[in-house]
């Protein structure tokens, strides 16, 4: 019994050890508590302001919203650009259910093809099931009301109104105004603005030299989502600020009067007014029409566009570059004049050809023209007779007048493709071919032929740098500078003096007259009779091919016997009217054959057209377009 009790007392306190290892713990889940107190204190307190912006962000979306596109409008305030309202299909699969069958349903009340179904149900099994997913746009208000009226049977289906571009007059100002399309990968620039699905941009024309002032600045819209990030409401939205409105120099009405007059010709016109530079009319012939571009071109339209001969994209006014022919013959006259090597009674003998060395070079008129000074050089277009005056003014003195005149220098508008034409040097060719410049090549440009090339609105400046008493005037297309805060100062025109006597210019007016209106004149067909609108003039026609000797021994074809891409290319530089010019302007006919028969008629009606308008009365808006009757299509 004492040993047993002695070992009872030699046991260890068990109730002294559990406090023990309770204080332990206990301090322990003390401390773990302390940490997550002050954690909760940092987050809570000290971070506060934080974490509730990054859960108001987290709550709220902020979506970007595309303002609506700047308008276009011609000198008289009618629209030529605007926006149209845009009705659109939108499917939320979510609300849909079966996607397929509720498509099956739509193609039964509108019009819905199976690439169109195909490319919505490949959206719907790639995003989340509540994105919307555009269906079809550009609904008629008839498909609008067939879909509400069913709607109660189209779960997930919505019509949803935005905006399209929409251009009235379509073909008529194609080349002028460009189009708008979907931005391309290539064209992102980080702008978030060009990220929204359907925003467009200017490709072409107008549209594209502007694109930047016509965008206008972003709104907003304030959406609450949930976490998985559906839209439950609209909490603020910020419409933004609407793209530039621009007024432009151009007539719309003489615009669409000059391209139905072009009609089914490969050909372009231009007019301006020789004074200030304001271009009334571009005309580029075939065209398109800008609408398809900005609904989104199908693929037959589009090949049909590339495949046309006359090449329907291509803006003539400014991107053809043709051999000037006889047209020339005006600069190559000033530059004569102007070095004193001739008068206007210099005198050449026309037998129908002319020869230098070996070479035998031939007037477009066969049997000759006998005598000829000057004026009646000019008047009956005879290239022998400029043969002789090239020989003798030599190429240097010609490309220096052409340049002054604006040949084969830019004038640039900013629109993308311009061409800047060519005026070949002696130093050039030399570069170019590792040969020097040859004589013959010197009379062949004395017609403008050869290496020469110019576009239809530098030949139209060309003209109004002759007959506004030898001023330097420059074309543009709108009245004011743009910049980036809108419209600026009006554009100056105050030009300076090329340099050229103001008997010179009299003596090559006095001969572009007599073109038009005195006896054996090349453009007498062509004569404007009513009193106080009459035109001066000079035609031209320039070649695509060689004729060779064989040809002409044989005898040349007429050019409606030629396949029409060998025909001759047709040109008429005119103004009006004679007593006191006001209007230049300029037409190529490609492969039209003579410029008296199918270039000379187009510039008497629309020279005729513009006076009978006469914009030149009225200064094009500065700022936005008032109301204007609006002319028709057609």
């Amino acid at each position: 019994m004492k040993k047993i009790r002695k070992n009872k007392k030699k046991s260890p306190d068990r109730s002294k050890l559990f406090t023990r290892r309770a204080l332990l713990l206990g301090g322990g889940q003390l401390g773990l508590l302390s940490l997550l107190v002050g954690r909760l204190y940092y987050l809570q307190v000290v971070e506060s302001s934080k974490y509730v912006v990054l859960a108001e962000e987290n709550r709220v979306n902020l979506r970007l919203l595309a303002p609506p596109r700047g308008r276009i409008y011609d000198r008289y305030g009618v629209e030529i650009a605007s926006n149209r309202q845009n009705y659109r299909i939108i499917l939320i699969p979510e609300q849909a259910r079966d996607v397929r069958r509720i498509l099956g349903q739509l193609a039964s009340i509108v019009d819905l093809d199976e690439e169109d179904r195909w490319r919505v149900l490949k959206a719907a099994s790639r995003k989340r099931r509540f994105v919307p997913i555009i269906v079809r746009d550009n609904l008629t208000w008839r498909e609008v009301s067939r879909i509400e009226v069913n709607s109660p049977d189209l779960p997930g289906v919505t019509i949803e109104e935005g905006q399209r571009r929409f251009y009235p007059y379509a073909n008529s100002a194609g080349h002028l105004l460009g189009y708008v399309a979907a931005v391309s990968e290539s064209e992102q620039t980080g702008d978030p603005l060009l990220q929204l699905p359907d925003f467009q941009i200017g490709k072409n024309g107008i549209e594209q030299t502007y694109d930047k002032s016509f965008r206008g600045l972003a709104g907003t819209s304030h959406v609450e989502v949930n976490a998985v990030g559906r839209v439950i409401r609209e909490l603020k939205r910020d419409e933004g600020t609407p793209g530039l409105d621009l007024p432009l120099t151009i007539d719309m009405g003489l615009q669409q009067y000059t391209y139905y007059r072009l009609g089914e010709e490969s050909a372009a016109c231009v007019v301006m007014d020789v004074h200030s530079g304001e271009l009334l009319t571009m005309a580029s012939s075939p065209s398109f029409d800008p609408n398809n571009f900005a609904d989104g071109i199908d693929n037959e339209t589009w090949r049909n566009l590339l495949g046309n001969e006359k090449a329907p994209l291509t803006n003539k006014p400014i991107a053809g570059q043709y051999a000037p022919g006889s047209t020339f013959k005006m600069t190559v006259t000033l530059a004569a004049l102007e070095a004193g090597i001739i008068k206007p009674s210099h005198n050449v003998f026309c037998r129908g050809w002319t020869q230098l060395g070996t070479s035998r070079f031939h007037c477009w008129k066969r049997g000759g023209h006998g005598n000829m000074d000057l004026h009646n050089g000019i008047k009956q277009s005879c290239d022998v007779y400029f043969y002789d005056v090239a020989r003798r003014v030599g190429l240097d003195k010609i490309a220096e007048m052409a340049n002054r005149l604006g040949i084969g220098v830019p004038v640039p508008l900013g629109m993308r493709g311009e061409k800047s034409g060519f005026m070949p040097t002696r130093e050039w060719k030399q570069a170019q071919f590792g040969v020097p410049w040859q004589k013959g090549e010197t009379l062949v440009a004395g017609i403008g032929q050869g290496f020469i090339l110019a576009t239809p609105l530098q030949l139209a400046v060309m003209t109004a740098r002759i007959v506004n008493g030898g001023f330097a005037v420059m074309p543009h297309l709108t009245p004011r500078q743009v910049g980036p805060d809108g419209l600026g100062a009006p554009i100056d025109a105050k030009y300076e003096s090329i340099g050229i006597s103001q008997k010179s210019l009299a003596t090559v007016i006095r001969g572009m007259i007599g073109v038009v209106n005195e006896p054996r004149g090349t453009a007498g067909r062509s004569r404007i009779t009513e009193e106080g609108m009459e035109m001066g003039g000079k035609t031209g026609t320039s070649q695509v091919r060689r004729i060779t000797r064989s040809e002409r021994i044989s005898g040349v074809k007429k050019n409606e016997e030629k396949p029409w891409e060998e025909r001759d290319h047709a040109l008429f530089v005119g103004f009006a009217p004679i007593h006191e010019p006001r209007y230049a302007c300029a037409c190529v006919v490609e492969h039209g054959g003579g410029g008296s028969r199918a270039a000379a008629p187009v510039v008497k009606d629309v020279l005729l057209e513009t006076q009978r308008r006469d914009p030149s009365r009225t200064s094009p808006l500065p700022g936005l377009a008032q109301s204007a009757p609006a002319i028709q299509e057609g």
